[in-house]
Protein backbone atom coordinates (compact mmCIF):
# COMPACT_ATOMS: atom_id res chain seq x y z
CA UNK A 1 0.00 0.00 0.00
CA UNK A 2 2.72 2.34 0.98
CA UNK A 3 4.31 1.72 -2.91
CA UNK A 4 1.25 2.39 -4.30
CA UNK A 5 0.93 5.69 -2.68
CA UNK A 6 5.10 6.36 -3.73
CA UNK A 7 5.83 6.13 -0.05
CA UNK A 8 8.31 3.02 -0.33
CA UNK A 9 9.42 1.55 3.40
CA UNK A 10 13.58 1.65 3.22
CA UNK A 11 13.36 -1.94 4.21
CA UNK A 12 10.29 -3.57 2.30
CA UNK A 13 9.56 -4.18 -1.95
CA UNK A 14 5.81 -5.47 -2.30
CA UNK A 15 5.37 -8.43 -4.86
CA UNK A 16 2.62 -10.19 -6.39
CA UNK A 17 1.80 -11.96 -9.18
CA UNK A 18 -1.10 -11.48 -12.45
CA UNK A 19 -2.93 -14.56 -12.21
CA UNK A 20 -1.22 -15.98 -9.36
CA UNK A 21 -4.27 -17.58 -8.33
CA UNK A 22 -4.80 -20.34 -11.03
CA UNK A 23 -3.46 -22.17 -13.89
CA UNK A 24 -0.12 -22.85 -12.54
CA UNK A 25 -0.86 -24.50 -8.75
CA UNK A 26 -2.01 -27.64 -8.73
CA UNK A 27 -3.58 -27.27 -5.92
CA UNK A 28 -6.15 -24.26 -7.81
CA UNK A 29 -6.30 -27.44 -10.24
CA UNK A 30 -7.27 -30.20 -7.94
CA UNK A 31 -10.29 -27.71 -6.34
CA UNK A 32 -11.60 -26.51 -10.09
CA UNK A 33 -11.90 -29.85 -11.24
CA UNK A 34 -15.26 -30.68 -12.81
CA UNK A 35 -15.99 -26.82 -12.21
CA UNK A 36 -16.25 -24.21 -14.61
CA UNK A 37 -14.79 -20.51 -14.60
CA UNK A 38 -17.82 -19.13 -14.20
CA UNK A 39 -19.30 -21.44 -11.99
CA UNK A 40 -16.23 -21.53 -9.90
CA UNK A 41 -16.16 -17.50 -9.37
CA UNK A 42 -19.74 -18.02 -8.42
CA UNK A 43 -18.97 -20.08 -5.56
CA UNK A 44 -17.99 -17.66 -1.79
CA UNK A 45 -16.20 -20.85 -0.49
CA UNK A 46 -14.16 -21.45 -3.50
CA UNK A 47 -13.24 -18.27 -4.85
CA UNK A 48 -11.71 -17.59 -0.86
CA UNK A 49 -9.78 -20.77 -0.99
CA UNK A 50 -8.16 -20.63 -4.74
CA UNK A 51 -7.41 -16.48 -3.86
CA UNK A 52 -5.98 -17.81 -0.84
CA UNK A 53 -3.52 -20.72 -2.61
CA UNK A 54 -0.37 -18.74 -3.83
CA UNK A 55 -0.36 -16.16 -0.27
CA UNK A 56 0.07 -19.63 1.48
CA UNK A 57 2.10 -20.67 -1.07
CA UNK A 58 4.28 -17.72 -2.13
CA UNK A 59 4.32 -15.24 0.44
CA UNK A 60 3.31 -12.22 -1.66
CA UNK A 61 1.90 -9.37 0.03
CA UNK A 62 -1.25 -9.12 -1.98
CA UNK A 63 -3.63 -11.51 -2.60
CA UNK A 64 -5.68 -10.78 -5.64
CA UNK A 65 -9.60 -11.90 -5.82
CA UNK A 66 -10.12 -14.65 -7.75
CA UNK A 67 -12.42 -13.62 -10.63
CA UNK A 68 -12.95 -13.36 -14.64
CA UNK A 69 -13.41 -9.94 -15.83
CA UNK A 70 -17.11 -11.37 -17.57
CA UNK A 71 -18.78 -12.00 -14.37
CA UNK A 72 -20.55 -8.54 -13.87
CA UNK A 73 -21.60 -9.20 -17.66
CA UNK A 74 -22.67 -12.67 -16.64
CA UNK A 75 -24.52 -11.26 -13.60
CA UNK A 76 -26.58 -9.15 -15.87
CA UNK A 77 -27.67 -11.66 -17.61
CA UNK A 78 -25.65 -11.66 -20.77
CA UNK A 79 -25.37 -14.89 -22.35
CA UNK A 80 -21.68 -15.69 -22.87
CA UNK A 81 -19.60 -18.70 -21.98
CA UNK A 82 -16.13 -19.18 -21.55
CA UNK A 83 -15.11 -21.92 -23.83
CA UNK A 84 -12.46 -24.11 -22.89
CA UNK A 85 -9.19 -23.15 -25.16
CA UNK A 86 -10.71 -20.18 -26.48
CA UNK A 87 -12.15 -17.64 -23.98
CA UNK A 88 -15.21 -15.67 -23.35
CA UNK A 89 -18.00 -16.26 -26.86
CA UNK A 90 -21.15 -13.90 -26.63
CA UNK A 91 -24.22 -15.25 -27.91
CA UNK A 92 -25.45 -11.84 -29.22
CA UNK A 93 -22.33 -9.69 -30.41
CA UNK A 94 -23.29 -5.90 -30.00
CA UNK A 95 -23.13 -4.37 -33.36
CA UNK A 96 -26.45 -1.63 -33.71
CA UNK A 97 -28.26 0.05 -30.70
CA UNK A 98 -30.51 -2.22 -30.20
CA UNK A 99 -28.39 -4.86 -29.09
CA UNK A 100 -27.08 -2.56 -26.11
CA UNK A 101 -30.91 -3.58 -24.44
CA UNK A 102 -28.53 -6.96 -23.34
CA UNK A 103 -26.85 -4.44 -20.62
CA UNK A 104 -28.79 -3.39 -18.33
CA UNK A 105 -27.46 -1.66 -14.75
CA UNK A 106 -25.57 -3.85 -12.38
CA UNK A 107 -27.09 -4.42 -8.95
CA UNK A 108 -25.18 -5.59 -5.91
CA UNK A 109 -27.38 -8.39 -5.33
CA UNK A 110 -26.41 -9.40 -8.59
CA UNK A 111 -22.83 -10.63 -7.29
CA UNK A 112 -23.98 -10.99 -3.75
CA UNK A 113 -21.67 -13.80 -4.16
CA UNK A 114 -18.59 -11.40 -4.70
CA UNK A 115 -18.99 -9.61 -1.62
CA UNK A 116 -19.20 -12.89 0.84
CA UNK A 117 -15.84 -13.78 -0.68
CA UNK A 118 -14.32 -10.80 -0.23
CA UNK A 119 -15.83 -10.27 3.18
CA UNK A 120 -13.94 -13.91 3.87
CA UNK A 121 -10.94 -13.16 2.01
CA UNK A 122 -10.35 -9.84 4.15
CA UNK A 123 -11.38 -12.03 7.16
CA UNK A 124 -8.50 -14.13 6.48
CA UNK A 125 -5.92 -12.38 5.06
CA UNK A 126 -5.36 -9.41 8.54
CA UNK A 127 -2.98 -6.89 7.45
CA UNK A 128 -2.12 -8.59 3.79
CA UNK A 129 -4.24 -6.44 1.03
CA UNK A 130 -6.93 -7.92 -1.07
CA UNK A 131 -7.03 -6.12 -4.94
CA UNK A 132 -10.18 -6.16 -6.59
CA UNK A 133 -10.39 -6.38 -9.99
CA UNK A 134 -12.20 -5.73 -13.03
CA UNK A 135 -12.23 -5.69 -16.60
CA UNK A 136 -11.93 -2.03 -18.48
CA UNK A 137 -14.73 -1.20 -20.83
CA UNK A 138 -12.77 -1.35 -24.08
CA UNK A 139 -11.29 -4.79 -23.62
CA UNK A 140 -15.21 -5.67 -22.35
CA UNK A 141 -16.39 -3.79 -25.62
CA UNK A 142 -14.13 -6.03 -28.39
CA UNK A 143 -15.30 -9.23 -26.80
CA UNK A 144 -18.74 -7.86 -27.07
CA UNK A 145 -18.25 -6.31 -30.45
CA UNK A 146 -16.45 -9.60 -32.08
CA UNK A 147 -18.50 -11.83 -30.23
CA UNK A 148 -15.08 -13.48 -28.59
CA UNK A 149 -11.68 -13.31 -28.91
CA UNK A 150 -9.79 -11.74 -31.63
CA UNK A 151 -6.25 -11.00 -33.45
CA UNK A 152 -7.05 -7.77 -35.07
CA UNK A 153 -9.86 -6.56 -33.72
CA UNK A 154 -11.20 -5.13 -36.77
CA UNK A 155 -14.96 -5.05 -36.20
CA UNK A 156 -14.42 -3.06 -32.90
CA UNK A 157 -12.07 -0.67 -33.93
CA UNK A 158 -14.26 0.01 -37.48
CA UNK A 159 -17.55 0.36 -34.64
CA UNK A 160 -15.51 2.74 -32.88
CA UNK A 161 -14.62 4.90 -35.50
CA UNK A 162 -17.21 4.83 -37.85
CA UNK A 163 -20.78 4.99 -35.04
CA UNK A 164 -19.57 7.46 -32.34
CA UNK A 165 -22.71 7.53 -30.60
CA UNK A 166 -23.31 3.72 -30.58
CA UNK A 167 -19.65 3.31 -29.28
CA UNK A 168 -20.29 5.92 -25.98
CA UNK A 169 -23.77 3.61 -25.50
CA UNK A 170 -22.11 0.78 -25.04
CA UNK A 171 -18.55 2.11 -23.33
CA UNK A 172 -20.85 4.29 -20.90
CA UNK A 173 -22.48 1.55 -19.95
CA UNK A 174 -19.92 -0.59 -19.55
CA UNK A 175 -17.64 1.93 -17.51
CA UNK A 176 -20.72 2.09 -15.13
CA UNK A 177 -21.06 -1.67 -14.41
CA UNK A 178 -17.22 -1.85 -14.17
CA UNK A 179 -17.09 1.22 -11.50
CA UNK A 180 -19.98 -0.39 -9.25
CA UNK A 181 -17.99 -4.09 -9.46
CA UNK A 182 -15.59 -2.11 -8.25
CA UNK A 183 -16.96 -0.33 -5.55
CA UNK A 184 -18.88 -3.77 -4.41
CA UNK A 185 -15.45 -5.40 -4.16
CA UNK A 186 -13.97 -2.25 -2.09
CA UNK A 187 -17.03 -1.76 0.51
CA UNK A 188 -16.85 -5.32 1.08
CA UNK A 189 -13.03 -4.63 2.04
CA UNK A 190 -10.92 -4.97 -0.60
CA UNK A 191 -7.91 -2.45 -0.50
CA UNK A 192 -7.18 -1.38 -3.61
CA UNK A 193 -7.84 -2.33 -7.40
CA UNK A 194 -6.62 -3.02 -10.59
CA UNK A 195 -8.69 -2.24 -13.93
CA UNK A 196 -7.26 -4.67 -16.67
CA UNK A 197 -7.51 -3.65 -20.15
CA UNK A 198 -5.89 -6.23 -21.71
CA UNK A 199 -6.24 -5.41 -25.44
CA UNK A 200 -5.67 -1.27 -25.43
CA UNK A 201 -2.41 -2.09 -26.82
CA UNK A 202 -3.33 -3.02 -30.15
CA UNK A 203 -4.66 0.87 -30.54
CA UNK A 204 -3.18 3.98 -31.67
CA UNK A 205 -2.01 6.70 -29.00
CA UNK A 206 -4.63 8.87 -30.70
CA UNK A 207 -7.57 6.52 -30.98
CA UNK A 208 -6.91 5.48 -27.20
CA UNK A 209 -7.26 9.41 -26.14
CA UNK A 210 -10.04 9.69 -28.32
CA UNK A 211 -12.39 6.51 -27.50
CA UNK A 212 -10.97 4.34 -24.77
CA UNK A 213 -9.42 7.14 -22.43
CA UNK A 214 -12.43 8.89 -21.14
CA UNK A 215 -14.36 5.72 -19.98
CA UNK A 216 -11.58 3.98 -18.65
CA UNK A 217 -11.00 7.63 -16.93
CA UNK A 218 -14.93 7.62 -15.70
CA UNK A 219 -14.37 3.95 -13.95
CA UNK A 220 -11.36 5.39 -11.98
CA UNK A 221 -12.60 8.63 -11.19
CA UNK A 222 -15.64 6.82 -9.72
CA UNK A 223 -13.04 4.77 -7.75
CA UNK A 224 -11.43 8.08 -6.34
CA UNK A 225 -14.06 9.04 -4.44
CA UNK A 226 -13.81 5.83 -2.49
CA UNK A 227 -9.75 6.25 -1.60
CA UNK A 228 -8.31 3.09 -2.64
CA UNK A 229 -5.19 2.72 -4.78
CA UNK A 230 -5.94 2.06 -8.70
CA UNK A 231 -3.96 0.21 -10.60
CA UNK A 232 -4.38 0.42 -14.03
CA UNK A 233 -3.07 -2.02 -16.76
CA UNK A 234 -2.85 -3.35 -20.58
CA UNK A 235 -0.38 -5.15 -22.53
CA UNK A 236 1.61 -3.61 -25.08
CA UNK A 237 0.82 -0.39 -23.95
CA UNK A 238 4.02 1.23 -24.17
CA UNK A 239 3.18 4.18 -26.23
CA UNK A 240 0.13 4.64 -24.01
CA UNK A 241 1.04 4.87 -20.79
CA UNK A 242 1.17 8.53 -20.04
CA UNK A 243 -2.36 8.48 -21.15
CA UNK A 244 -3.05 5.82 -18.99
CA UNK A 245 -1.81 7.43 -16.10
CA UNK A 246 -3.72 10.21 -17.14
CA UNK A 247 -6.91 8.58 -16.91
CA UNK A 248 -6.49 8.70 -13.09
CA UNK A 249 -4.18 6.03 -11.98
CA UNK A 250 -2.29 5.91 -9.03
CA UNK A 251 -0.27 2.96 -10.48
CA UNK A 252 0.12 1.81 -13.75
CA UNK A 253 1.00 -1.68 -14.76
CA UNK A 254 3.74 -2.19 -17.41
CA UNK A 255 4.36 -4.56 -19.44
CA UNK A 256 8.18 -6.04 -20.21
CA UNK A 257 8.17 -4.54 -23.50
CA UNK A 258 10.23 -1.01 -22.00
CA UNK A 259 11.99 -0.38 -18.88
CA UNK A 260 10.43 0.69 -15.80
CA UNK A 261 12.69 3.73 -15.54
CA UNK A 262 11.88 5.26 -19.04
CA UNK A 263 7.88 3.98 -18.35
CA UNK A 264 7.87 6.15 -15.12
CA UNK A 265 9.99 8.52 -17.03
CA UNK A 266 6.75 8.16 -19.88
CA UNK A 267 4.19 8.20 -17.05
CA UNK A 268 5.38 11.03 -14.63
CA UNK A 269 6.20 11.32 -10.98
CA UNK A 270 2.71 11.23 -10.18
CA UNK A 271 2.38 7.58 -10.54
CA UNK A 272 3.60 4.41 -9.28
CA UNK A 273 4.64 1.31 -11.88
CA UNK A 274 4.02 -2.12 -11.38
CA UNK A 275 5.90 -5.03 -13.13
CA UNK A 276 7.83 -5.84 -15.46
CA UNK A 277 9.31 -8.86 -16.05
CA UNK A 278 8.89 -10.86 -18.81
CA UNK A 279 6.68 -13.95 -18.09
CA UNK A 280 8.30 -16.23 -20.60
CA UNK A 281 11.41 -16.13 -19.34
CA UNK A 282 9.99 -18.12 -15.62
CA UNK A 283 11.74 -21.09 -18.08
CA UNK A 284 15.18 -19.82 -17.99
CA UNK A 285 17.93 -21.35 -16.12
CA UNK A 286 17.67 -19.73 -12.43
CA UNK A 287 21.30 -17.35 -12.36
CA UNK A 288 19.75 -15.85 -16.26
CA UNK A 289 16.62 -15.29 -14.46
CA UNK A 290 17.50 -14.41 -11.26
CA UNK A 291 19.61 -11.60 -12.95
CA UNK A 292 16.25 -10.13 -14.42
CA UNK A 293 15.10 -10.41 -11.44
CA UNK A 294 17.46 -7.75 -9.89
CA UNK A 295 17.27 -5.66 -13.13
CA UNK A 296 14.01 -5.25 -13.10
CA UNK A 297 14.15 -4.10 -9.43
CA UNK A 298 16.97 -1.66 -10.22
CA UNK A 299 15.06 0.03 -13.16
CA UNK A 300 11.70 0.14 -10.76
CA UNK A 301 13.84 2.17 -8.32
CA UNK A 302 14.23 4.61 -10.25
CA UNK A 303 10.21 5.14 -10.27
CA UNK A 304 8.47 7.04 -7.32
CA UNK A 305 6.90 3.63 -6.02
CA UNK A 306 7.47 0.25 -7.48
CA UNK A 307 5.44 -2.81 -6.82
CA UNK A 308 6.88 -5.97 -8.50
CA UNK A 309 5.06 -8.13 -10.84
CA UNK A 310 5.38 -10.05 -14.18
CA UNK A 311 4.67 -8.13 -17.24
CA UNK A 312 1.26 -9.94 -17.86
CA UNK A 313 -0.20 -13.41 -16.16
CA UNK A 314 1.52 -16.25 -14.67
CA UNK A 315 1.59 -19.13 -18.19
CA UNK A 316 -0.22 -22.10 -17.14
CA UNK A 317 3.46 -24.07 -17.36
CA UNK A 318 5.36 -22.19 -14.48
CA UNK A 319 6.86 -24.05 -11.84
CA UNK A 320 5.34 -22.69 -9.17
CA UNK A 321 9.13 -23.31 -7.11
CA UNK A 322 9.92 -20.85 -9.75
CA UNK A 323 7.73 -18.31 -8.48
CA UNK A 324 8.47 -18.79 -5.10
CA UNK A 325 12.50 -18.29 -5.65
CA UNK A 326 11.29 -14.96 -7.17
CA UNK A 327 9.63 -13.68 -4.06
CA UNK A 328 12.18 -14.49 -1.85
CA UNK A 329 14.96 -13.05 -3.87
CA UNK A 330 12.35 -10.15 -4.58
CA UNK A 331 12.06 -9.55 -0.15
CA UNK A 332 15.56 -10.36 0.21
CA UNK A 333 17.81 -8.59 -2.08
CA UNK A 334 15.14 -5.73 -3.59
CA UNK A 335 15.34 -3.44 -0.86
CA UNK A 336 19.10 -2.84 -0.87
CA UNK A 337 18.96 -3.16 -4.94
CA UNK A 338 16.71 -0.38 -4.71
CA UNK A 339 18.45 1.77 -2.48
CA UNK A 340 21.51 1.21 -4.40
CA UNK A 341 19.94 1.97 -8.06
CA UNK A 342 18.66 5.22 -6.46
CA UNK A 343 22.12 6.14 -4.76
CA UNK A 344 23.74 5.46 -7.82
CA UNK A 345 21.70 7.64 -10.06
CA UNK A 346 21.48 10.59 -7.22
CA UNK A 347 17.94 10.21 -6.56
CA UNK A 348 16.79 10.90 -2.86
Amino acid sequence: MAACRRDHLDDQLPVWFMRQAGRSLPEYRKVRQGVTMLASCAQPDLVTEITLQPVRRYGVDAAILYSDIMVPLKAIDVDLDIVAGTGPVIAHPVRSVGDLAQLRDLEPSDVGYVTEAVQNLVAELGDRPLIGFAGAPFTLASYLVEGGPSKDYAKTKSLMVSEPALWDGLCSRLADIAALFLTIQVQAGARAVQLFDSWAGSLSAADYISYVQPYSARVLDQIGALGVPRIHFGVGTSELLPAMGAAGADVVGVDWRVPLAEASRRIGPSHAVQGNLDPALLTAPWPVLAERVRTVIRSGALAPGHIFNLGHGVPPGTDPEVLARIVDLVHGEGPTLRRQARAAAGVG
